[in-house]
C-alpha cells in the first residue's frame, strides 16, 4: 500500500488514528460514568430543575468502584487489538500527519510497533490492578484501606490511560517538541502512579524521590531542545537530520543536554538512581511499566536522536562524538546494574538494577549501528537493520517475563509486602505455578534457552558480533587483530549476562528450598485477573523464544521503516 499524507484532524486523520481515539473515548467515559448521579440543575428565578445527571447520589449501575478498572481494560483491550489487525500482516501504509508544512506525527511499522509494546504493558498492569487495587462492591462495614481503594479507583485508571495516551504521542512524534509533550504527558502520571500508595512510606518517599529526579532530567532535556531550536530553527526530526553535519559545537551540546531527559527514562547510568526507589515504593504493576514500558519509550527518544538526528556519516568526525560516549556508558551502565543488583535483598530493587543492566545491552546495540553508519565497518545496510531489530525485540519479550515478575511480587504484597527476599521463601510449595511461573521468568531474564530471554540477548549479541566481523567472514578466516572494537561490547554483555545469572537463580533457591516466613505459609491469594495476566506472561515467554518469526518479521519491517542506509 503506497503512504499517505493527511491533515490534522481531517477526516483521514481521525480514520487513522482509530485506536489512540478509543484511548481518549475511553479516558472520558472513566471521568464521565462513575460521577453519573440524580443532580438537578435549578433555572435562575424558577423553581424548575432539569436533571443535570453529573453528581448528587451516585446511579447504583454506574457508582460501583469496579466500573474505572473495567473500562481501562476494555479500552485497553479494544486499542490494542486494533493495533495488532493493522500491524501484523506488514500490509499497512504509513501515514504522516501535517499542519501546514510541519510534520507533526507519522504512523508507520515502527511507532505502531512500540504502540503495541506500550498497550499490551500497560493492559498486564491494568488487568493484575484489579486485584492488587481491589474495589471493594460488598456491603457493610470497610477498613480504611478498603474505603481509599474505593476511592481513588477513578484516579488510578485515569492515570494509566494518560500514561498509556503519552506514550503512544511519543511513538508517534515526528517533531522533538511533540514528543516532548507526549514524553511529559506519561511522566507526570507515572509520577503519581509511583506515590499512589501514599499512606504508606515507602510508596510516598519514593513518589517525591522520582517527581523531583524526573522534573530535573526534563527540565535539563527542555533546556536541550530550546537550544536546539536556536541553532537549527526547527525541531523536525527530518529538518535536524538534514542539517546536522552543518551545525556548531552548540548543537553537539544541546544534544547532550536532551539525552539526559531519556537517559533517566531508559535508566542509564549516571541516571538511574531514582529507579531502585522509585520500583521499591511503587506498587507492583506500575514497577513493571516503568521496567518495560517507560523504558521503550525512552528507548524511541534515543534512537530518534542517535540514529535518525545524528548518527554519524561515514565523512563526518565530529558528529560521532556520542558513539565512544555511549560505548563507555553502555559498558558501565551493565556492570553497574548487575553488580548492583547482586548486593540487593529487596526483590523490587533487583529487578529495578535488572533494568538498568539491560539498558546498558540495549545502548551497547545502539553503538554498533553507529559505528556500521560511521564507516568503521564494512558491512551491509542489512547488519544495522538486523541489530535495531534485536533491540526491538527485546523490548518487546521484556514485557513478557520481567512484567510477569512484577506481577507474581503483586500477588505476594496482596497478602503483606514483598519487599524482602524472604517474602518469596518457599512460594514453590505454597503455589507451585506461580513459583513455576516465577522461576521460568528469572531464566528468562537470565538468558536461558528455549526462553525468550535466551533469543532476545542471542539477536543482539549475534547483531554486534556480525557487525564488528563484518565483510571479513567472506575471506574465510577472521584474525582477532581484525575485530573491531564494538565486539568487546558483545564480550561485555556476555560476561555480564553471566554475572546476572547469579542473583536470578539466588530467587529459585529461596522459592524452592527455604520454609515460608512465619504467617506466610497459607495459600497465595487467589486474584482471577491477576493471575490470568501471570499466565498471558509466561505463555508469551515460552512460545516468543520457541518460535518468534512472527514477531521478529514485524521488528524487522519495524527497523526497515527507519531507513538507516
Amino acid at each position: 500500500m503506497s503512504d499517505k499524507t493527511v491533515e490534522v484532524f481531517s477526516t483521514d486523520f481521525w480514520q487513522a488514528f482509530a485506536p489512540e481515539l478509543v484511548l481518549v473515548f475511553g479516558l472520558v467515559l472513566i471521568f464521565i460514568i462513575p460521577n453519573l448521579g440524580n443532580s438537578k440543575f435549578r433555572i435562575p428565578l424558577t423553581k424548575v430543575k432539569v436533571p443535570w445527571f453529573l453528581g448528587g447520589r451516585r446511579f447504583k449501575l454506574t457508582g460501583s468502584p469496579a466500573i474505572p478498572g473495567m473500562l481501562a481494560t476494555a479500552t485497553l483491550f479494544t486499542a490494542l487489538g486494533m493495533m495488532v489487525i493493522e500491524t501484523i500482516d506488514g500490509n499497512s501504509s504509513a501515514t504522516t500527519v501535517t499542519s501546514g508544512d510541519v510534520v507533526l506525527l507519522q504512523i508507520d511499522n515502527f511507532s505502531r510497533l512500540f504502540e503495541i509494546i506500550f498497550l499490551a504493558a500497560v493492559l498486564l498492569a491494568s488487568m493484575a490492578s484489579l486485584d492488587r487495587v481491589p474495589a471493594n462492591t460488598f456491603a457493610g462495614k470497610k477498613s480504611l484501606n478498603e474505603m481509599y481503594d474505593n476511592r481513588r479507583q477513578a484516579d488510578f485508571y485515569i492515570l494509566m490511560l494518560t500514561t498509556a495516551l503519552g506514550m503512544c504521542t511519543v511513538a508517534l512524534a515526528q517533531d522533538l517538541f511533540v514528543l516532548f509533550v507526549g514524553l511529559e504527558l506519561a511522566s507526570l502520571a507515572t509520577y503519581v502512579l509511583v506515590g499512589f500508595h501514599k499512606e504508606s512510606k515507602a510508596g510516598a518517599e519514593s513518589g517525591v524521590k522520582y517527581f523531583i529526579v524526573g522534573s530535573v532530567a526534563s527540565g535539563i532535556g527542555l533546556y536541550g531542545l530550546s537550544l536546539l531550536y536556536l541553532e537549527f530553527g526547527s525541531l523536525q526530526l527530518a529538518t535536524l537530520s538534514a542539517n546536522w553535519e552543518n551545525g556548531s559545537i552548540l548543537g553537539t551540546i544541546a544534544l547532550g543536554l536532551v539525552l539526559v531527559g531519556f537517559g533517566f527514562k531508559v535508566s542509564a547510568a549516571p541516571f538511574h538512581f531514582a529507579a531502585p526507589d522509585a520500583y521499591a515504593g511503587a506498587n507492583s504493576p506500575v514497577a513493571g511499566v516503568l521496567a518495560t514500558a517507560s523504558k521503550a519509550m525512552g528507548m524511541i527518544g534515543l534512537v530518534r536522536v542517535l540514529l535518525v538526528v545524528a548518527l554519524p556519516g561515514s565523512e563526518s568526525d565530529e558528529s560521532a562524538v556520542w558513539l565512544y560516549t555511549l560505548a563507555t556508558l553502555s559498558v558501565v551502565t551493565m556492570t553497574w546494574g548487575n553488580l548492583a543488583a547482586l548486593g540487593s535483598k529487596n526483590p523490587k530493587r533487583m529487578l529495578a538494577y535488572s533494568s538498568v543492566a539491560h539498558a546498558g545491552y540495549m545502548m551497547a546495540a545502539l553503538t554498533a549501528v553507529g559505528a556500521w553508519k560511521w564507516g568503521e565497518v564494512d558491512a551491509p545496510a542489512e547488519y544495522a537493520e538486523a541489530i535495531v531489530a534485536a533491540v526491538l525485540f527485546h523490548l518487546f519479550v521484556l514485557v513478557a517475563f520481567k512484567l510477569g515478575a512484577f506481577l507474581v511480587l503483586a500477588l505476594l504484597e496482596m497478602e503483606g509486602g514483598a519487599s524482602r527476599l524472604s517474602a518469596l521463601s518457599g512460594l514453590a510449595k505454597r503455589d507451585p505455578l506461580i513459583g513455576t511461573a516465577m522461576f521460568i521468568f528469572m531464566l528468562a531474564l537470565a538468558g536461558v534457552p528455549p526462553l525468550a530471554g535466551f533469543m532476545s540477548k542471542f539477536l543482539v549479541v549475534a547483531g554486534i558480533v556480525s557487525a564488528s566481523i563484518g565483510e571479513l567472514s567472506t575471506n574465510g578466516s577472521v584474525s582477532f587483530s581484525e575485530l573491531h572494537w564494538i565486539w568487546w561490547l558483545a564480550l561485555a554483555m556476555f560476561i555480564n549476562s553471566a554475572i546476572s545469572v547469579f542473583y536470578y537463580l539466588r530467587i529459585g533457591v529461596v522459592m524452592f528450598l527455604d520454609v515460608p516466613e512465619e504467617g506466610r505459609r497459607k495459600p497465595l491469594p487467589y486474584g482471577a485477573s491477576i493471575r490470568m495476566a501471570i499466565w498471558i506472561c509466561l505463555v508469551a515467554t515460552i512460545i516468543l523464544g520457541l518460535s518468534g518469526d512472527t514477531l521478529i518479521d514485524m521488528c524487522y519491517r519495524a527497523a526497515e521503516s527507519l531507513n538507516l542506509g
